[in-house]
């Protein structure tokens, strides 16, 4: 995926979700301004790629309980230099759940999200361009696996989701989930 192929999804995404624009915009400026937006080792922020996942009847997303975070999160990590975030959600999805069989139900962003990530052992804080994707995942027909990043990986009730994270983030998703399967 190049920048420009990037820059036009969040184009795109800026139109579908008017509301969310000035975020987009901060992305597409992020974009084109830093040359190391993709590199893990830009202090001052980098972009990040999520998976938000559903299961095949719509009844569960599968979350991971960040261990350096403490909170339920969907999966995701740094894009470590590739620009094709779709690729690091995905990446990401495989890695964080031991599941290896996801489908993309849209090639398209399903949510953009800027957030301070906390300084953490050398590590000083910094900014998270996350993009994130919607796949499905049929839950029965892997085991889901717990990463050494995460302390539980689970399929967490539709109902339930704002149990375990209630942040403005993860109700968004939650309401483009129901929005995305009644359109």
């Amino acid at each position: 995926m190049t920048q420009e192929n990037l820059q036009n999804l969040f184009n795109r995404y800026s139109v579908q979700y008017p509301g969310e624009k000035t975020t987009a915009q901060k992305m597409i400026q992020f974009l084109n301004e830093d040359s190391n937006c993709f590199e893990r080792h830009n202090w001052y922020g980098h972009f990040t790629g999520s998976a938000w996942v559903v299961d095949k009847p719509r009844e569960r997303v599968l979350m991971t309980h960040h261990r350096q975070l403490d909170i339920w999160l969907q999966l995701g990590g740094h894009a470590d230099g590739c620009s094709n975030l779709f690729e690091v959600a995905h990446m990401e999805a495989i890695e964080e759940s031991g599941l290896s069989q996801f489908k993309a139900l849209s090639e398209e962003i399903f949510d953009v999200d800027i957030h301070n990530i906390p300084a953490h052992k050398n590590d000083p804080p910094h900014i998270h361009f996350d993009v994130r994707f919607i796949l499905e995942a049929h839950r029965q027909e892997e085991d889901v696996i717990v990463s050494d990043e995460s302390r539980d990986v689970a399929w967490v009730h539709i109902d339930k989701v704002l149990n375990k994270n209630p942040e403005k983030s993860i109700a968004r998703m939650l309401n483009k989930t129901f929005e995305f399967f009644t359109a």
